[in-house]
């Protein structure tokens, strides 16, 4: 980038709306250091070391709690876990009395999940330090969407002109919104499906990104699909007339993707629910690089943290 176009080191990743092509591609191009930190004897590097992070979910999880963790320590951060179940919040504690507090240990950033859209706003708001969002209601989960673009790039060599088809409980689904919003700044077209209930209209108006309620329609081309979870506990509305019903309909299995490109990848950002929204052979098939998203997320995770604790332009 020139000096004219550089645009201002974000301080958070929250979502990506104050994130350049350039800043995403960035993260991108450091998470191929990060994998080959991850190949030594020992996985540990010294850049964030003296750096406390809080890992602060109220919303339960596995594979983004242990990925994010698992980066900080990588890069020799001091990690401080908070889990809201065993914590004041149980007892009614505010969200912003709860943060005043843990930032009062000297915490350096914050890495926040939380069931509220914005919360990881609020966050920041009320810590001061650096937020990364690990998935805010149903809003966003943009390091989610970058560990998805870096299989797809890592696949391909590239975004560029690329076809992500998106199946399932768009409507519910932060990972696919994340994903709409980042793909094509980066060069892919996004391809939404699902029944016509858990298909938000106003995603039609993101750059890039397309609506159907075809499957076959959504895949064809397409060089990556990935399905999404159906979210039953977000479900309080009758959306789908039954599970045997949407799995007969917009299950990614092997004969969906017979339409799609024939180096065409299967992704899911899981948990999965095998043979509802994805077939097992098809999750577990040589199309599949779902296992991949799970490794890939890690250095894509030390990436983001070094850009926004350590980087500098």
């Amino acid at each position: 980038m020139t000096a004219a176009t550089k645009t201002a080191r974000p301080r958070n990743l929250l979502d990506f709306q104050e994130w350049s092509p350039e800043r995403l591609t960035a993260i991108l191009d450091n998470a191929d250091t990060m994998l080959q930190v991850l190949d030594r004897p020992v996985k540990k590097v010294p850049a964030l070391q003296g750096l406390t992070i809080c890992t602060a979910f109220f919303e339960n999880s596995t594979r983004t709690r242990t990925s994010f963790e698992l980066a900080a320590r990588r890069m020799s951060a001091d990690v401080m876990t908070f889990a809201a179940g065993a914590s004041s919040v149980s007892k009614g504690e505010s969200l912003r009395d709860t943060i005043e507090v843990l930032t009062q240990y000297k915490v350096d950033a914050y890495i926040v999940r939380h069931h509220a859209s914005g919360a990881a706003h609020l966050v920041h708001q009320y810590s001061g330090k650096p937020v990364i969002n690990a998935g805010d209601g149903r809003r966003a989960h943009p390091t989610q969407a970058l560990l998805d673009a870096y299989t797809v790039r890592q696949e391909f060599g590239s975004l560029e002109g690329k076809t992500v088809a998106i199946l399932g409980d768009v409507r519910h689904s932060r990972v696919a919104r994340s994903n709409a919003e980042l793909l094509p700044k980066l060069g892919a077209k996004v391809v939404l499906c699902g029944p016509a209930t858990l298909l938000p209209a106003d995603l039609a108006a993101l750059p890039g990104v397309t609506l159907t309620t075809d499957p076959v329609e959504a895949v064809r081309g397409a060089h990556a699909v990935m399905a999404l979870r159906l979210q039953k506990e977000r479900m309080t509305g009758g959306y789908l007339g039954s599970l045997q019903e949407y799995a007969d309909t917009y299950q990614v299995d092997e004969a969906l993707m017979q339409h799609a490109e024939s180096g065409a990848i299967v992704l899911h950002p899981g948990p999965m629910n095998r043979d509802v929204e994805i077939s097992t052979d098809a999750a577990d098939g040589p199309r599949s690089r779902i296992l991949k998203q799970v490794e890939n997320g890690q250095a894509i995770r030390m990436s983001v943290l070094y850009h926004l604790l350590v980087g500098r332009d």
